[in-house]
């Protein structure tokens, strides 16, 4: 928990151009976009049982459900400003949420360290705000799940196996966490020790793919430091450049295609907290500089 902590202060010193927000709280009928009632209520009132508590991997709290909330607001805040549906405001074409990309998350449960689906929830509600802008006059926003966290996305997978309004990429660790995966729309596979090299290349590829399958309006990228060799959980090896690297191919492909993006830290375990931290530091370095190519006036 405390790399958040140290990448919001890291930001703010390092990064003034950033401008930061307090995360805001989601609703409950923004949360019921992508996870049901009893669910939610079970989380605000403190109900679930211990079971799922277990299953989440932590003990309920009044502070934890709070959390849980506002890291689902700041990426639903993220996406509204990366499209410019904030009203009075431009397109500003990428944002952020210092945390999220709570991918574990099912409709009715959690998992692993995922209480409510940042990305589900932001995605379909983006839909919905923006087929109200327009009217309803045109078909879905399409949107884009690109996960790049290393254990696969099983929750938004699950969530959005029927939809076809959105598509979920995963590139993650074959043999880690989750061990029973859900199928996305497109699943990449990466075996332990995976490096910079394979790993550039399955990533081409899956762009490749998604882009002869979809065309997406917005782009919501998990941007998960766990790939790094220096993870304790992650089983992967890549470098600072690799990630780097990894990075911006994604801002590169949405900003080729001008689709907007907005992006969460997802997953991050270093046995050196300070290097996953410098994982997502050079993630906002990266995007900082693709925010001004969408906004050269600053």
């Amino acid at each position: 928990m405390g790399k958040y902590k140290l990448l919001r202060d890291r930001v703010a010193n390092e990064l003034p151009q950033v401008r930061r927000a307090p995360a805001p709280a989601a609703s409950d009928g923004e949360l019921a976009l992508a996870h049901t009632p009893s669910y939610i209520e079970a989380i605000e009132q403190g109900t679930l049982a211990g079971a799922a508590q277990r299953e989440i991997g932590f003990p309920w709290s009044l502070e934890m459900a709070d959390r849980a909330r506002r890291s689902v607001g700041a990426t639903v805040a993220a996406a509204r400003v990366a499209m410019g549906l904030v009203a009075g405001t431009r397109r500003e074409g990428v944002a952020a949420n210092m945390a999220g990309g709570t991918h574990h998350a099912y409709a009715h449960k959690g998992g692993g360290f995922c209480v409510f689906n940042d990305a589900a929830v932001a995605a379909r509600l983006m839909q919905s705000e923006w087929a109200r802008q327009l009217g309803g006059s045109r078909k879905p926003l399409q949107v884009a799940v690109i996960d790049l966290d290393v254990h696969q996305g099983n929750g938004t997978a699950s969530i959005f196996a029927k939809d076809p309004s959105v598509f979920t990429l995963s590139l993650h660790g074959q043999k880690n966490f989750p061990f029973r995966k859900e199928a996305s729309d497109l699943d990449v596979e990466l075996p332990d020790g995976c490096d910079d090299g394979p790993y550039m290349q399955a990533l081409e590829h899956a762009l490749d793919e998604l882009e002869r399958r979809f065309e997406p309006g917005l782009v919501l990228f998990l941007a998960g430091a766990d790939p790094f060799e220096g993870d304790r959980l992650g089983r992967l090896a890549l470098s600072f450049d690799g990630l780097e690297a990894r990075d911006r191919r994604v801002f590169d492909w949405a900003w080729e295609r001008r689709v907007p993006l907005a992006f969460s830290m997802a997953g991050g375990y270093g046995v050196n907290i300070d290097e996953t931290v410098q994982v997502q530091m050079t993630t906002y370095r990266v995007a900082l500089e693709y925010w001004r190519r969408w906004n050269p006036a600053g």
